[in-house]
């Protein structure tokens, strides 16, 4: 099985910088912090709702057809790095114009370069558009098809991290990273204009 970006009630996808605390991107966002998407956020991106994962895996479980086969269990919906922040925006309570004073599009060699560790995550596959054919799992699983848009989705983990504040633990060291490279791109910008 091939899953693509998955997310669910726990897990808000974020670029980068989101693993172990991802509630950071909603705090960021309610704060009024930059938000920093990569490249110029027009990059297209596959997220399926954990459910959605689940219900195909399920499908597969002693299926002799689909033995050695390789599968990619995807939702069809290939949405934007800035319709996936703004989404997420959206379902936090976060207004388009407010999301876009926020919004810091930022080159993926300048998070790499803020963040070395993440060379392998970035450059091999998040500054690639990543869309994947299903046709072989709706075929191998009948009535199979991601079921959960992102607009509900994310709802739904917005609501999972706000009915337990214990849940919302905020990575300082990503807050940190996304600040500065933020700072840069603003005053690089301001200075490009003059």
């Amino acid at each position: 099985m091939r899953p693509a970006h998955t997310y669910g009630p726990s897990k808000i996808p974020a670029y980068t910088g989101n693993s172990a605390h991802p509630w950071t991107i909603v705090d960021r966002m309610r704060r009024g912090a930059d938000i920093v998407i990569p490249g110029d956020g027009t990059g297209l991106w596959t997220l399926t709702h954990a459910r959605d994962l689940a219900a195909a895996a399920v499908g597969l479980m002693g299926l002799d057809r689909a033995l050695g086969e390789a599968v990619h269990i995807t939702s069809s919906e290939a949405l934007t790095w800035n319709a996936i922040y703004g989404t997420i925006a959206d379902a936090a309570g976060i207004s388009p114009e407010r999301f876009g004073q926020q919004r810091v599009c930022v080159p993926s060699d300048a998070l790499v370069a803020a963040t070395p560790d993440q060379a392998g995550s970035i450059y091999g596959d998040k500054m690639h558009p990543a869309v994947y054919d299903t046709r072989k799992i709706r075929d191998l699983v009948p009535g199979w098809e991601a079921r959960i848009p992102f607009t509900e989705g994310i709802r739904e983990c917005i609501a999972w991290f706000e009915a337990d504040p214990a849940r919302q633990s905020v990575d300082a060291r990503a807050n940190a990273m996304f600040d500065r490279l933020a700072s840069i791109y603003r005053r690089a910008l301001d200075e490009a204009g003059r």
